[in-house]
C-alpha cells in the first residue's frame, strides 16, 4: 500500500547527530516509554538508518530507525507528531522504510509493537503487515510491569 502524494512536500533526509535532540524530543511526547537521547546517538555511531521527515518550516513531523540484521531490516523504532497523525504520515514513512530496506537489499522488514498500541497496529496492519509471534514481557510497562510484544513481518 503506498500513501498519498501528498506528503512529497515534506523534506526526508537521513538522520544526522544534529536531529537528535528533536528526534528525542518528539519520542517523549509520543511514546510513554520513550528512548532515550543515548539510544538514538548510539544507533547512530552503529551505523543504523535514521532518516527524518520535516515539514518546509523545517519542524520535525516524524522519524524512523531501522537496523540490518542479515537479509532482514529491523524497524526498531517509528514515530509520527501527535498534531500529525491521522493525515497518512504513518503509511508515508512506512514506504520510505520499505524503500531504504529494498535498497539495502533486504528480503522484509520486521517489527515488534505494543498489543496496547492499537493505532500503530492498525497502521502495520492496513499496510499489510502480518503477526508472526510474540515476545513475552519485551517491554517496559507501569508500576515496574512487563508488557509482551506483537511480532510483525512485511515480505519485501
Amino acid at each position: 500500500m503506498s500513501a498519498v502524494r501528498e506528503h512529497d512536500q515534506l523534506l526526508y533526509a537521513p538522520m544526522v547527530v544534529a536531529d537528535v535532540d528533536d528526534v528525542h524530543a518528539l519520542e517523549r511526547r509520543v511514546y510513554p516509554h520513550p528512548w532515550t537521547h543515548g539510544n538514538f546517538v548510539d544507533s547512530l555511531a552503529s551505523g543504523y538508518h535514521g532518516w527524518v521527515l520535516r515539514d518546509d518550516g523545517g519542524a520535525l513531523v516524524g522519524y524512523f530507525m531501522l537496523m540490518e540484521v542479515v537479509d532482514e531490516a529491523h524497524l526498531l523504532n517509528v514515530a509520527v507528531d501527535l498534531q500529525q497523525q491521522g493525515r497518512g504520515i504513518g503509511l508515508y514513512l512506512l514506504d520510505k522504510v520499505m524503500a531504504c530496506a529494498r535498497g539495502l537489499s533486504m528480503q522484509s522488514v520486521l517489527l515488534e509493537v505494543r498489543p496496547t498500541n492499537l493505532r500503530a497496529l492498525q497502521v502495520y496492519e492496513r499496510y499489510g503487515f502480518t503477526e508472526i509471534g510474540r515476545r513475552k514481557g519485551y517491554y517496559p510497562a507501569h508500576n515496574g510491569q512487563r508488557e509482551d510484544a506483537i511480532v510483525m513481518r512485511y515480505a519485501l
